[in-house]
């Protein structure tokens, strides 16, 4: 696990030159990357959204490509259009914006539900279709979408199909006040991002994605997540519960985690650690419960405290 350790603290400490006091959203970011999974930062406007997306593709050398959504947009503006070239009398194709390593779509919701779709085949098979062919993405791909969660004014919510596909919903929260006073004294004369260099290869990631998937979960482990997972799918709040897709995620994240702190092996509290993120933004909360204002991470914790924890048996790793 010596290559995603190693890869993790790299990314991470560049990173938190730009993103001071932040080490959460940071390292779930990096989580996600890892385990080639997409994420939904639902925060409010300059808590550092943007400039964590950024600073993630300036570290790593990728590509970069920001998309403003709004609601006059079209799926073509996302995807790219076919263009007829008058000189050989054929159509070519112009790549959108989507055609980028790491891509930033701010303010999701912004857009129509049929623009938001035009997501959809990229994010889960790394590729797009327009006019009959199809064209894939180029790897490493990782989208980072915004949302605002206070302002809910000429927005779409997510289709559950579309937030299905988010391995991760993370929230950057307001800096204490040391960090925003270092913050202050950071941007002086000049950006920090300006600054930032690329400190590890696209080689490296993607050896480090490999690595990764040799972290060994246990089965004990593995029915733990079921369990959790099956329990959302039972709980009285919830109309609609984690599908097999959040059992994956969850199971991912955890061997991500496990291997950027330094083990060969998932343990329990990998999954408590990663659970909300992970599954909370994939519940529909009942009707019923959405009148007595109940949080989705409310009844992934309430799960959590109830589903029983697995222990160690003789002869596991």
């Amino acid at each position: 696990m010596e290559v995603a350790e190693k890869f993790a603290d790299k990314v991470i400490n560049n990173v938190e030159k730009v993103i001071m006091g932040k080490h959460k959203p940071v390292e779930e970011t990096l989580l996600a990357l890892l385990c080639q999974g997409h994420i939904l930062i639902e925060d409010v406007p300059g808590t550092g959204k943007t400039m964590l997306a950024r600073a993630v593709a300036r570290s790593i050398g990728c590509s970069f490509r920001r998309i403003q959504f709004t609601p006059d947009m079209l799926p073509s503006d996302v995807t790219g259009v076919s263009v007829f070239n008058q000189k050989n009398h054929e159509f070519e194709f112009r790549p959108g914006p989507v055609f980028a390593q790491i891509v930033l779509v701010d303010e999701i919701n912004r857009a129509t539900p049929k623009t938001q779709s035009a997501l959809l085949e990229s994010m889960d098979e790394r590729q797009v279709t327009v006019d009959g062919y199809t064209y894939p993405m180029e790897k490493p791909f990782l989208v980072l979408a915004t949302q605002n969660p206070i302002e809910y004014e000429g927005t779409f919510p997510l289709p559950e199909a579309q937030l299905d596909r988010f391995m991760l919903r993370i929230h950057m929260g307001y800096p204490d006040k040391s960090n925003e006073i270092a913050i202050l004294g950071a941007q002086q004369y000049i950006h920090p991002i300006t600054q930032l260099n690329q400190i590890v290869s696209q080689e490296e990631l993607i050896e480090a994605q490999e690595a990764v998937k040799e972290v060994y979960a246990d089965d004990l482990i593995k029915d733990y997540i079921v369990s959790l997972c099956t329990a959302t799918r039972d709980h009285p709040d919830v109309y609609l519960g984690v599908s097999p897709r959040g059992s994956l995620a969850l199971y991912r994240t955890s061997q991500a985690l496990a291997a950027i702190r330094r083990r060969d092996y998932v343990i329990p509290d990998d999954v408590k650690y990663l659970a909300e993120a992970t599954l909370a933004h994939r519940l529909i909360i009942s009707p019923a419960a959405r009148i007595k204002n109940v949080d989705p991470r409310e009844v992934i914790q309430d799960i959590l405290s109830s589903v029983p924890v697995p222990g160690t048996r003789v002869g596991s790793r």
